[in-house]
Protein backbone atom coordinates (compact mmCIF):
# COMPACT_ATOMS: atom_id res chain seq x y z
CA UNK A 1 0.00 0.00 0.00
CA UNK A 2 1.77 3.38 -1.28
CA UNK A 3 2.44 5.95 1.70
CA UNK A 4 -0.03 8.60 2.22
CA UNK A 5 0.42 12.10 3.69
CA UNK A 6 -3.60 12.55 5.74
CA UNK A 7 -5.46 9.47 7.16
CA UNK A 8 -8.04 9.83 9.65
CA UNK A 9 -8.77 6.72 11.77
CA UNK A 10 -11.67 6.46 13.36
CA UNK A 11 -11.68 3.86 16.55
CA UNK A 12 -14.90 3.03 18.80
CA UNK A 13 -15.36 3.14 22.43
CA UNK A 14 -15.20 -0.45 24.61
CA UNK A 15 -16.65 -1.78 27.66
CA UNK A 16 -14.56 -4.59 29.55
CA UNK A 17 -15.48 -7.58 31.53
CA UNK A 18 -18.99 -7.76 30.94
CA UNK A 19 -19.00 -9.08 34.70
CA UNK A 20 -17.21 -12.65 34.85
CA UNK A 21 -14.95 -11.73 32.06
CA UNK A 22 -12.32 -9.87 34.10
CA UNK A 23 -9.19 -8.82 31.71
CA UNK A 24 -10.21 -11.40 28.81
CA UNK A 25 -13.75 -10.04 27.28
CA UNK A 26 -14.56 -6.90 25.45
CA UNK A 27 -17.17 -5.53 23.18
CA UNK A 28 -16.71 -2.37 21.00
CA UNK A 29 -19.78 0.22 21.47
CA UNK A 30 -21.05 3.03 18.78
CA UNK A 31 -19.19 5.73 20.46
CA UNK A 32 -16.16 7.34 18.59
CA UNK A 33 -13.01 9.04 18.95
CA UNK A 34 -11.78 10.47 15.46
CA UNK A 35 -8.03 10.61 15.04
CA UNK A 36 -6.27 12.83 11.91
CA UNK A 37 -2.98 12.28 11.10
CA UNK A 38 -1.02 14.80 8.50
CA UNK A 39 2.27 14.38 7.26
CA UNK A 40 3.65 18.10 8.58
CA UNK A 41 6.48 19.47 5.47
CA UNK A 42 10.06 19.12 6.07
CA UNK A 43 10.25 22.74 6.18
CA UNK A 44 8.37 23.04 9.04
CA UNK A 45 9.38 24.72 12.26
CA UNK A 46 7.67 21.66 14.30
CA UNK A 47 7.87 18.35 14.62
CA UNK A 48 4.78 17.89 16.14
CA UNK A 49 1.32 19.42 16.44
CA UNK A 50 -1.87 18.11 18.12
CA UNK A 51 -5.39 19.64 18.25
CA UNK A 52 -8.17 18.44 20.40
CA UNK A 53 -11.85 18.84 19.65
CA UNK A 54 -15.11 17.58 21.33
CA UNK A 55 -15.91 16.78 25.14
CA UNK A 56 -12.98 17.19 27.46
CA UNK A 57 -10.83 18.17 25.25
CA UNK A 58 -8.86 20.58 27.34
CA UNK A 59 -8.02 17.80 29.62
CA UNK A 60 -5.87 15.74 26.85
CA UNK A 61 -2.11 16.57 26.72
CA UNK A 62 -1.06 18.02 23.37
CA UNK A 63 2.35 17.37 23.56
CA UNK A 64 4.65 14.45 22.48
CA UNK A 65 3.28 12.44 25.81
CA UNK A 66 -0.04 12.23 24.26
CA UNK A 67 -0.89 8.69 24.24
CA UNK A 68 -1.94 8.15 20.65
CA UNK A 69 1.32 10.00 19.71
CA UNK A 70 3.32 7.88 21.86
CA UNK A 71 1.70 4.56 20.21
CA UNK A 72 2.37 6.81 16.51
CA UNK A 73 6.05 6.92 18.09
CA UNK A 74 6.03 3.12 19.30
CA UNK A 75 4.97 1.65 15.92
CA UNK A 76 7.76 3.43 13.94
CA UNK A 77 10.03 2.06 16.88
CA UNK A 78 9.15 -1.25 15.84
CA UNK A 79 10.19 -0.93 12.54
CA UNK A 80 13.25 1.10 13.02
CA UNK A 81 12.75 4.06 11.76
CA UNK A 82 12.40 7.46 12.93
CA UNK A 83 8.69 9.26 12.93
CA UNK A 84 7.75 11.70 10.57
CA UNK A 85 6.78 15.02 11.60
CA UNK A 86 3.10 14.87 12.22
CA UNK A 87 0.40 17.08 12.97
CA UNK A 88 -2.35 15.27 14.85
CA UNK A 89 -6.10 16.41 15.03
CA UNK A 90 -8.44 13.99 17.65
CA UNK A 91 -12.05 14.70 17.59
CA UNK A 92 -12.78 13.39 21.38
CA UNK A 93 -16.53 11.80 22.01
CA UNK A 94 -15.51 9.12 24.50
CA UNK A 95 -15.31 10.21 27.71
CA UNK A 96 -11.92 10.00 29.99
CA UNK A 97 -11.18 7.78 33.05
CA UNK A 98 -15.00 6.40 32.77
CA UNK A 99 -14.34 2.50 31.72
CA UNK A 100 -15.07 3.04 28.04
CA UNK A 101 -11.85 2.52 26.58
CA UNK A 102 -10.42 5.68 25.89
CA UNK A 103 -7.02 4.51 26.40
CA UNK A 104 -7.13 2.01 24.04
CA UNK A 105 -8.70 4.44 21.67
CA UNK A 106 -5.58 6.35 21.39
CA UNK A 107 -3.41 3.86 21.51
CA UNK A 108 -4.88 1.73 18.48
CA UNK A 109 -5.40 4.71 16.83
CA UNK A 110 -2.30 5.95 16.96
CA UNK A 111 -0.52 2.91 16.10
CA UNK A 112 -3.28 2.73 12.69
CA UNK A 113 -2.41 5.90 11.42
CA UNK A 114 1.13 5.05 11.86
CA UNK A 115 1.15 1.95 10.15
CA UNK A 116 -0.69 3.38 7.13
CA UNK A 117 0.83 6.47 6.73
CA UNK A 118 4.46 3.65 6.94
CA UNK A 119 2.75 2.17 4.02
CA UNK A 120 0.81 -0.48 6.01
CA UNK A 121 4.00 -2.74 6.89
CA UNK A 122 2.80 -4.77 9.95
CA UNK A 123 -0.46 -6.91 9.22
CA UNK A 124 -3.59 -6.34 11.36
CA UNK A 125 -2.52 -9.29 13.98
CA UNK A 126 1.30 -7.02 14.15
CA UNK A 127 -0.53 -4.66 14.92
CA UNK A 128 -2.70 -6.16 17.52
CA UNK A 129 -0.28 -7.54 19.11
CA UNK A 130 1.75 -4.21 19.26
CA UNK A 131 -1.45 -2.65 21.03
CA UNK A 132 -1.56 -5.24 23.89
CA UNK A 133 2.12 -4.94 24.63
CA UNK A 134 1.08 -0.96 25.25
CA UNK A 135 -2.00 -1.42 26.91
CA UNK A 136 -0.91 -4.37 29.14
CA UNK A 137 -4.17 -6.54 28.34
CA UNK A 138 -6.38 -7.13 25.55
CA UNK A 139 -10.04 -6.59 26.60
CA UNK A 140 -10.43 -2.78 25.63
CA UNK A 141 -7.83 -2.86 22.62
CA UNK A 142 -8.65 -5.95 20.86
CA UNK A 143 -12.57 -4.97 20.40
CA UNK A 144 -11.36 -1.32 19.63
CA UNK A 145 -9.64 -2.49 16.87
CA UNK A 146 -11.23 -5.43 15.21
CA UNK A 147 -14.89 -4.07 16.63
CA UNK A 148 -17.64 -6.93 17.86
CA UNK A 149 -17.30 -8.95 21.16
CA UNK A 150 -14.51 -10.33 21.73
CA UNK A 151 -12.60 -12.93 24.37
CA UNK A 152 -8.64 -13.20 23.84
CA UNK A 153 -6.46 -15.88 25.60
CA UNK A 154 -2.67 -16.68 25.52
CA UNK A 155 -1.63 -20.26 24.45
CA UNK A 156 0.76 -19.70 27.98
CA UNK A 157 2.24 -17.21 29.86
CA UNK A 158 4.15 -14.62 27.28
CA UNK A 159 2.89 -17.10 24.55
CA UNK A 160 0.75 -15.61 21.15
CA UNK A 161 -2.70 -14.86 22.06
CA UNK A 162 -5.95 -16.30 20.66
CA UNK A 163 -8.68 -14.06 19.82
CA UNK A 164 -12.42 -15.31 19.60
CA UNK A 165 -15.37 -13.60 18.34
CA UNK A 166 -18.30 -13.94 20.39
CA UNK A 167 -21.38 -13.85 18.39
CA UNK A 168 -23.55 -11.19 19.88
CA UNK A 169 -27.38 -11.45 19.66
CA UNK A 170 -29.47 -8.66 17.96
CA UNK A 171 -31.84 -9.11 20.49
CA UNK A 172 -29.76 -7.51 23.00
CA UNK A 173 -29.53 -3.60 23.80
CA UNK A 174 -26.03 -2.12 25.26
CA UNK A 175 -27.12 1.11 27.92
CA UNK A 176 -24.22 2.66 29.20
CA UNK A 177 -24.79 5.02 32.42
CA UNK A 178 -21.68 7.40 32.43
CA UNK A 179 -21.40 9.32 35.68
CA UNK A 180 -20.00 12.97 35.59
CA UNK A 181 -17.17 12.14 37.84
CA UNK A 182 -13.76 10.00 37.28
CA UNK A 183 -12.30 6.90 38.52
CA UNK A 184 -8.81 5.83 37.67
CA UNK A 185 -8.14 2.18 36.34
CA UNK A 186 -5.15 2.28 39.34
CA UNK A 187 -7.49 3.45 42.11
CA UNK A 188 -10.08 0.05 40.48
CA UNK A 189 -7.17 -2.00 41.08
CA UNK A 190 -6.15 -1.33 43.87
CA UNK A 191 -8.94 -2.39 45.89
CA UNK A 192 -8.72 -6.12 44.26
CA UNK A 193 -7.49 -8.95 46.45
CA UNK A 194 -4.20 -10.55 45.52
CA UNK A 195 -5.75 -14.35 45.73
CA UNK A 196 -9.06 -15.55 45.33
CA UNK A 197 -10.52 -19.01 46.51
CA UNK A 198 -11.43 -21.82 44.79
CA UNK A 199 -14.61 -21.76 45.14
CA UNK A 200 -14.65 -17.91 43.47
CA UNK A 201 -12.61 -19.04 40.22
CA UNK A 202 -15.40 -22.03 39.91
CA UNK A 203 -17.65 -19.31 40.38
CA UNK A 204 -16.52 -17.15 37.62
CA UNK A 205 -15.11 -19.77 35.15
CA UNK A 206 -19.19 -21.25 35.37
CA UNK A 207 -20.23 -17.87 34.50
CA UNK A 208 -18.05 -17.20 31.77
CA UNK A 209 -19.03 -20.20 29.88
CA UNK A 210 -22.52 -19.13 30.32
CA UNK A 211 -22.11 -15.45 29.25
CA UNK A 212 -20.60 -16.71 26.31
CA UNK A 213 -23.31 -18.78 25.23
CA UNK A 214 -26.29 -16.21 26.68
CA UNK A 215 -24.82 -13.46 24.40
CA UNK A 216 -25.03 -15.96 21.48
CA UNK A 217 -28.48 -17.13 22.33
CA UNK A 218 -30.34 -14.16 23.72
CA UNK A 219 -31.35 -16.14 26.44
CA UNK A 220 -32.78 -13.55 29.12
CA UNK A 221 -32.56 -16.11 32.07
CA UNK A 222 -28.67 -16.78 30.90
CA UNK A 223 -28.04 -13.71 30.74
CA UNK A 224 -29.67 -12.29 34.30
CA UNK A 225 -27.43 -15.42 35.91
CA UNK A 226 -23.90 -14.86 33.56
CA UNK A 227 -23.71 -11.37 34.32
CA UNK A 228 -22.49 -11.90 38.05
CA UNK A 229 -18.93 -12.21 39.03
CA UNK A 230 -17.08 -12.55 42.23
CA UNK A 231 -13.53 -11.19 41.03
CA UNK A 232 -13.73 -7.41 40.56
CA UNK A 233 -17.39 -6.01 40.81
CA UNK A 234 -18.40 -7.23 44.32
CA UNK A 235 -14.99 -4.85 45.21
CA UNK A 236 -15.23 -1.93 43.08
CA UNK A 237 -18.52 -1.09 43.72
CA UNK A 238 -17.92 1.08 46.78
CA UNK A 239 -15.94 3.14 44.51
CA UNK A 240 -19.36 4.11 42.42
CA UNK A 241 -21.29 6.08 44.02
CA UNK A 242 -25.07 5.20 43.73
CA UNK A 243 -24.16 1.75 42.42
CA UNK A 244 -26.79 -0.68 44.19
CA UNK A 245 -29.83 2.20 43.68
CA UNK A 246 -29.06 2.36 39.71
CA UNK A 247 -29.23 -1.32 39.61
CA UNK A 248 -32.11 -1.97 41.54
CA UNK A 249 -33.80 0.76 39.01
CA UNK A 250 -31.89 -1.06 35.43
CA UNK A 251 -33.12 -4.34 36.95
CA UNK A 252 -36.93 -2.94 37.85
CA UNK A 253 -37.11 -1.14 34.65
CA UNK A 254 -36.34 -4.74 32.91
CA UNK A 255 -32.46 -5.08 32.36
CA UNK A 256 -31.24 -8.73 31.95
CA UNK A 257 -28.35 -7.38 34.46
CA UNK A 258 -26.05 -4.55 35.08
CA UNK A 259 -22.35 -4.68 35.04
CA UNK A 260 -19.27 -2.55 35.59
CA UNK A 261 -18.04 -1.32 32.23
CA UNK A 262 -14.75 -1.67 32.60
CA UNK A 263 -13.14 -0.18 35.76
CA UNK A 264 -15.99 2.29 36.24
CA UNK A 265 -17.84 3.94 37.11
CA UNK A 266 -19.29 3.94 33.44
CA UNK A 267 -22.41 1.31 34.42
CA UNK A 268 -23.54 -0.87 31.33
CA UNK A 269 -27.09 -2.60 31.01
CA UNK A 270 -27.90 -5.28 29.23
CA UNK A 271 -31.78 -5.31 27.91
CA UNK A 272 -34.04 -5.68 24.74
CA UNK A 273 -35.74 -2.67 22.26
CA UNK A 274 -38.52 -3.37 24.05
CA UNK A 275 -37.13 -2.27 27.77
CA UNK A 276 -34.44 0.16 26.36
CA UNK A 277 -36.04 3.43 26.96
CA UNK A 278 -37.31 2.25 30.29
CA UNK A 279 -34.25 0.98 31.62
CA UNK A 280 -32.50 4.28 30.22
CA UNK A 281 -35.15 6.58 31.75
CA UNK A 282 -35.16 5.05 35.39
CA UNK A 283 -30.88 4.36 35.77
CA UNK A 284 -30.57 7.74 34.71
CA UNK A 285 -33.47 8.89 37.64
CA UNK A 286 -31.82 6.89 40.16
CA UNK A 287 -28.74 8.21 39.46
CA UNK A 288 -29.67 11.86 39.94
CA UNK A 289 -31.79 11.33 43.00
CA UNK A 290 -28.12 10.06 44.50
CA UNK A 291 -26.59 13.65 43.77
CA UNK A 292 -24.76 12.36 40.61
CA UNK A 293 -25.40 13.61 36.94
CA UNK A 294 -25.12 10.82 34.14
CA UNK A 295 -25.16 10.56 30.55
CA UNK A 296 -27.34 7.42 29.95
CA UNK A 297 -28.07 6.31 26.81
CA UNK A 298 -29.11 3.14 24.41
CA UNK A 299 -26.34 2.37 22.38
CA UNK A 300 -25.35 -0.45 19.71
CA UNK A 301 -22.27 -2.98 18.77
CA UNK A 302 -19.86 -1.53 16.92
CA UNK A 303 -19.24 -4.73 14.60
CA UNK A 304 -16.41 -2.82 12.44
CA UNK A 305 -13.55 -1.62 14.57
CA UNK A 306 -11.06 1.04 13.67
CA UNK A 307 -12.11 2.43 10.20
CA UNK A 308 -9.51 4.42 7.91
CA UNK A 309 -10.29 6.95 5.67
CA UNK A 310 -8.22 9.43 3.68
Amino acid sequence: MPATSTITVTVPATTANLGPGFDCIGAALSLYNRFQFSRLEPSATEKLTITVTGQEAAKVKTDDSNLAYQAFVKLYDRLNQSPPSIGINIDMQVPLARGLGSSATAIVGGLVGANVLAGSPLSQVEVMQLAIELEGHPDNVVPALLGGCRLAATEAPGGAWQICDIPWHPDIVPVVAIPDFELSTAEARRVLPTDYSKADAIFNAAHLGLLVRALETGDRDWLRCALQDKIHQPYRQSLIHGYEAVQKAAMNAGAYGMVISGAGPTLLALTDATNADAVVREMAVSWIECGVKADVRAIELDTQGSQIST
